[in-house]
């Protein structure tokens, strides 16, 4: 029997997987990249080294460079094909658990990340923040609240028990967790972004492509039928407006600092 796969090794093979797909598919995270970038650069004063904590393909720290060119940007991701294609983008690049940094203290004016603690405990997220940033140094993130796939959750209500997204974590709870971490002067905010698509086929083939269809304990173990797929396809199609079926995104922008 093949050993059941831990929920981190199956969020690592999900994005593994989803290299070679990731940048055509994904849209909406390099609008929510550009989106963090814009609102917080003002705050972020000339770093010279720079983490980019879940750097995926490099997009993020593209954007990065392209603002502060002189800066050292360091990428960090636990997928090897990402990180593969990141290091163009990058001055160095390593696998790692962000939970976990292989780091020294204090080394960081900057710790970036764009739509990657989701997939985290926050909590040991924010400590390696804190333990990795020089004093005075900041952190800039963004991440996904409940209303993220809200609509997916509602079609799939009516079909089934099973989960069918990733239980997103409480957005109130990232401030006090920040502080906890010993991080201030935080500025945050939401914002809902959307993507649409022609058919529930296509929206739920993009969320794979981007390596975000794992969903952690309670998900359906097999194939769904022809009648559970009609009738959740006959349940999203509630949701259809002149651009297409919408996939929403509860995005959660975020600076703090050390």
């Amino acid at each position: 029997m093949t050993p059941m796969l831990s929920s981190s090794a199956r969020i690592r093979a999900s994005f593994e997987r989803a290299a070679e797909t990731y940048d055509d598919a994904a849209t909406v995270q390099r609008r929510v990249c550009r989106r963090l970038l814009d609102a917080f650069s003002e705050r972020i004063t000339d770093p010279a080294d720079i983490l980019d904590a879940g750097c995926g393909t490099g997009y993020g720290a593209r954007l990065l460079r392209a603002r502060w060119p002189r800066a050292r940007i360091v990428g960090a991701d636990f997928a090897p094909s990402m990180l593969a294609r990141a290091r163009l983008a990058t001055d160095a690049c390593f696998m790692a658990d962000i939970e976990n940094l292989p780091l020294p203290d204090g080394v960081f004016d900057l710790w970036w990340s764009s739509l990657t603690i989701q997939w985290c405990d926050n909590a040991k997220v924010f400590a390696e923040a804190a333990r990795t940033l020089k004093p005075g140094g900041r952190l800039v993130l963004s991440t996904l609240g409940q209303g993220t796939f809200r609509e997916l959750r509602e079609a799939f209500s009516g079909v089934d028990e099973y989960r069918h997204t990733l239980p997103f974590g409480d957005a109130e709870s990232v401030e006090p967790t920040l502080e906890s971490a010993g991080f201030h002067d935080i500025a945050l905010f939401r914002e809902e972004c959307r993507a649409y698509y022609p058919d529930l086929k296509s929206l739920l083939r993009s969320i794979k492509e981007i390596g975000a269809q794992t969903v952690g304990s309670g998900a359906r173990g097999g194939m769904m039928g022809r009648a559970a797929w009609q009738k959740l396809t006959a349940s999203y199609e509630i949701h259809r407006g002149a651009e297409g079926l919408p996939a929403t995104y509860d995005v959660v922008f975020c600076s703090a600092r050390l």
